[in-house]
């Protein structure tokens, strides 16, 4: 009897420690697999994208971004204006046998010349008029040595109020050399020879002497007078075979 008490007594302690150890076996074993599922959770939670997600969120579709922001002017700025100076294509009549006008030296005309008598006329109300020593007569050579003197012609300038030159204006040449009608037109600044804005004509290719049947005179663009007609008389003498005539603005 006593024998029977003592091996029951050592068998049941032995059992439970047994039963304890699977316990504690099962037990790491849940709270492994429940880490897992923790880490694999907040995986999913922070990468939804993942392949370890079963339900995984539907692939977004990029929205087109805001339109790019372009700057427009509240207003444009006109150009500004700027003044246009309308020249007409002017032709002077040819003469037949006129030599081509060269660039010439250029030549400080002479203190005292001889001036025409009764060629100069009192201005007219018209806004420029021709200055103090002129219409004057000097060689033709002095500006066209290559030309020799066998020829007549007419230059000058045309200055504005202050001395400045005026470019551009228009200069009629009228009158007749021996019952031949002349008529022609140039703009001031074709012939730099003369100053900034001069001008010349070659009336004939002889020395020919006339008296009041030449004459020049300012024009517009619209061929209205803008001084009065200057008359001059020519010279068959190669010392005086150009005549020189200055106009300036008076008003």
């Amino acid at each position: 009897m006593e024998s029977f008490e003592v091996e029951e007594a050592q068998t049941v302690p032995r059992r439970r420690r047994s039963y304890d150890a699977i316990w504690n076996v099962l037990t790491i074993i849940v709270l492994l697999v429940t880490l897992c599922v923790g880490a694999i959770i907040i995986f999913i939670f922070f990468n939804p994208s993942t392949p370890l997600n079963l339900y995984p969120p539907p692939t977004e579709i990029p929205l087109p971004g805001p339109p790019t922001a372009t700057n427009a002017p509240l207003f444009t700025l006109e150009p500004s204006w700027t003044p246009t100076i309308v020249i007409s294509t002017l032709t002077p009549t040819p003469r037949p046998t006129n030599t081509p006008l060269v660039t010439a030296t250029l030549f400080g005309l002479p203190t005292v010349i001889t001036t025409t008598p009764g060629a100069t006329l009192t201005p007219g109300g018209f806004a420029f008029a021709v200055m103090p020593g002129s219409p004057s007569a000097i060689p033709g050579t002095s500006f066209h040595p290559d030309l020799g003197c066998e020829w007549i012609g007419v230059a000058g300038q045309v200055l504005g109020m202050n001395g400045e030159p005026i470019r551009f204006q228009i200069v009629h040449l009228g009158g007749r050399v021996e019952n031949t009608p002349v008529d022609a037109l140039m703009a001031t600044g074709m012939a730099p020879a003369y100053g900034p804005a001069g001008f010349e004509f070659i009336i004939a290719d002889r020395l020919v002497g006339t008296t009041d049947t030449l004459w020049i005179q300012l024009e517009d663009v619209q061929g209205l007078p803008m001084s009065d007609r200057i008359f001059f008389d020519t010279f068959a003498d190669c010392n005086q075979n150009l005549i020189v005539i200055y106009m300036q603005q008076v008003r």
